[in-house]
This record gives structure tokens, sequence and C-alpha cells, in this order.
């Protein structure tokens, strides 16, 4: 008999919908698994300014309040993953200051607010992120057990990447990892916020996260084993082979960002619910499956289509976030 995935592997220049077939019998009966509370260490660079009546840049400037925003990203990510991932802030920083770029340039209070009203940021736009993660002690925390991911909420243009990785054989998570912290006995990734933005684009960080470790889990799969491959196509790379795409294309986009297409495309978004089994159920989808262009509808359904359940397929655990919360996980 041929392997269902191996024949979508092969098929995908046709639009035929393809013949029901689990990945294997024997795990149709895939439980929920239990869910997990992460601990964050949540850190603000919201400075008081002297110029401007000592008022917080987010005041001065009408940005978004960063408790809110974390608040809001907690419930999305424990919505998205079907109750799996429950948040939580251990301990909360704020550090009134602007931190070092990597040419050791540092904004204050006037600096800032003049860069910000004439748009001439300092280039280049790049944090110093050895000298944050030596500035918060954040090895010497992670070794105590005092958090198992770090939060930075930030100002426009703090130079931060969008996410980052700390430690021992620390890999790609959307930007290269963190230099001199090989020291570290585990790995942890760094997230950061900016809170100019909304939640939309919080979710957009954490996508690209899943993006990245999910690639490294399956990097060394063959090709009709590698399930990410599978869950991420879109109908512009695979016409009437569609399943759930990724974080800048939907099943039916047709450039970056383009979450509101109204075209219908076929997609096997619906067999990713009942993974580890991927009957074929193929159908039309448009953009009102994902919110009509919405970013933030888009990316909640994107990931709560994330498998999430007990066992393994392919050597690789059934439940996908564990990968992206636990990095020390991945191989």
């Amino acid at each position: 008999m041929i392997n269902f995935l191996h024949r979508l592997l092969n098929r995908a220049l046709t639009s035929q919908p393809a013949a029901p077939h689990p990945l294997s019998s024997t795990r149709a009966s895939a439980s929920p698994v239990e869910p997990v509370a992460p601990r964050v260490l949540m850190i603000v660079h919201n400075p008081p300014v002297p110029s401007e009546g000592r008022r917080r840049l987010t005041e001065i400037f009408g940005w978004n309040d960063p408790e809110r925003l974390a608040r809001q990203y907690i419930a999305d990510l424990e919505q998205a993953s079907g109750g799996y991932v429950r948040y939580r802030i251990v301990e909360r920083i704020d550090a009134d200051w602007f931190p070092p770029k990597i040419d050791g340039f540092r904004y204050t209070g006037e600096s800032y607010v003049a860069a910000w009203r004439s748009r001439r940021m300092h280039e280049p736009d790049r944090i110093d992120y050895v000298a944050q993660v030596k500035a918060f002690d954040l090895i010497g925390r992670y070794e105590r057990g005092e958090f198992d991911e770090v939060w930075f909420f930030s100002f426009p243009y703090a130079g931060d990447y969008e996410s980052t990785m700390v430690g021992r054989n620390a890999f790609w998570c959307n930007s290269p990892p963190v230099p001199e912290t090989g020291h570290c006995s585990g790995r942890f990734v760094i997230m950061a916020f900016n809170y100019e933005r909304d939640v939309d684009c919080m979710l957009e960080n954490f996508g690209h996260r899943v993006e990245s470790i999910m690639s490294r889990v399956f990097a060394s799969h063959p090709l009709e084993q590698n399930l990410w491959a599978l869950f991420t196509r879109y109908d512009k790379t695979h016409p009437g082979q569609a399943h759930c795409g990724n974080v800048h294309f939907a099943p039916n986009s047709e450039r970056d960002y383009d979450w509101g297409n109204p075209r219908p495309v076929i997609s096997y978004c619906d067999d990713w619910m009942t993974f580890p089994e991927l009957p074929g159920r193929a159908r039309w989808v448009d953009c009102r499956e994902w919110g009509g262009g919405d970013m933030r509808l888009h990316h909640l359904w994107w990931l709560s289509h994330l498998p999430r359940v007990s066992g393994e397929t392919f050597g690789v655990s059934n439940n996908w976030w564990s990968y992206v919360i636990d990095p020390n996980l991945v191989s």
C-alpha cells in the first residue's frame, strides 16, 4: 500500500483530492496532552523622559500598555493551543533605561524622542544581546530555575530580534543565537515585543519562532516523512494541495501578508485537527476561514492547527507545541 503522505508529496501539481488513509491505524486514539505553565521573566524598557515631565515613552506617544499586551498574548496562546500553553509571568522588571546598541551607542530620553519625531533613528539598529544577557544575569537566573523564557517589551527601533535563542547548542530562532552563551547548561528563548504595535504582531513573532523550531525538528527527515513541509503547503507553491500555509502565506495567499485574499482554493487544513490521522479531507477555503484579512485572527487560526496530542510519528512528538515551548527537547 502506498503511504498517504508519500502519495501527497508526489502529487503536488494535481488538484485531485487524495484518498483517505491514516498515518497509522494504531494512533487514531491519540489523547490530549497535559497543559504546561512556562514561567516568564518580563523585562520592560519604557523609561521616563525628564524633558517630557518624566512621562514614559508609552504616555508620550500613546503606545500600548505592555501589561495589557502581555495579558492578551497569554490568553491568545492559551486559546490557540487548546489550553496546552498557560504562560505565567513570575517576575516583571521595569528597566528604566535605554539598552546599548551593538556599537555601544545608547539613547537618552531626549535623544530618542527627537530621533523618533524626526524619523532619524540610530544605525546600526541592533541591540547588544550579550550586554543584555549580562545586565540581567539571564544565564544565572535560568540556571537557578527562575524562569523558562524571557520577554522584552521595548520601544520602536530598540534593535531587538523578534525572537532569539540563548545557551548551549542554541540554534536559529528567526535570528542567530546569542553569542558567548554556550556555557549555559540549557537553551531558552528571548522574545522581543514592540509596544508601539499590538498583539497581532506579537503572535507573528511567535509564529516565526514556531517556523524556525519546527523546521529544525524535521530538518533530517526525508521528504516523505517531513510533516512540517506538508503542514505549511499553500496553493501558490502546491496547486490543489494546500494545507495550512505559513505565517505570511495563508492557504490561498499569492504574496506575503495576503491574508485577505478571497480566492477559493482546495485545502487539507481540516486534516490537522485529527492528527496523527490525516484522512485526506479536501475542501474549498478562502479568507473567511481566518478572519478576512485580520492579522491576529489569521495567526490564531494557523496556530490552532498545530498538532497537540500524545504519541509519536516518524520519531517526532505528536505535540509540536512541546518543541516550540521548550527548545531543549529539540535534538
